[in-house]
């Protein structure tokens, strides 16, 4: 089985990716890999203003910063990186220039409706990343697994290939 040297947590920095974030710090120091906190700023959404990104760039990188302390005081070797783009395809192109082994996203559990009505993240890096991906339900969603089965679930991602293997 191949090493897990690099995590691409890929967050909205939001409490409905908390146990993704939990789920990844977790991974990160139990497989002694480096955790790279990962978040996009959409600017194609409402038609936001140059002034508007910038400010929502200031404030994620605060949080990303919060995300990447507390993960170093568990002991991971973190750093964070905020892009500007589409989620979906920004996770994707970081994971790749990265060489990232394994990417940590979070869900928010709606469903085959939800997803057509309102796109999914997860799902766009699910399909498309080259590398493993687990996928973290939100707590209200249902509960979330053990560390240890999270651990498991990553050797298990990580063994079998990519994502995006099956057609």
């Amino acid at each position: 089985m191949p090493r897990v040297e690099t995590i691409l947590l890929a967050t909205d920095l939001t409490g409905a990716s908390s146990a993704a974030t939990a789920q990844a710090i977790d991974l990160a120091v139990r497989l002694d890999a480096r955790l790279l906190v990962v978040t996009v700023v959409e600017p194609s959404k409402g038609g936001i203003s140059r002034r508007a990104i910038e400010d929502s760039r200031e404030v994620r990188s605060r949080q990303a910063q919060a995300v990447v302390n507390e993960a170093r005081a568990h002991g991971a070797d973190a750093s964070f990186l905020v892009w500007e783009g589409e989620a979906g395809d920004g996770i994707v192109a970081t994971a790749a220039s990265e060489r990232a082994d394994l990417i940590v996203v979070g869900t928010h559990g709606r469903g085959t409706v939800g997803r057509f009505i309102l796109g999914s993240v997860s799902d766009h890096v699910v399909h498309n990343a080259g590398c493993p991906v687990l996928v973290v339900r939100t707590r209200e969603d249902g509960p979330v697994e053990g560390s240890a089965a999270g651990a498991d679930a990553a050797a298990g991602a990580t063994s079998a290939g990519s994502s995006n293997d099956s057609p």
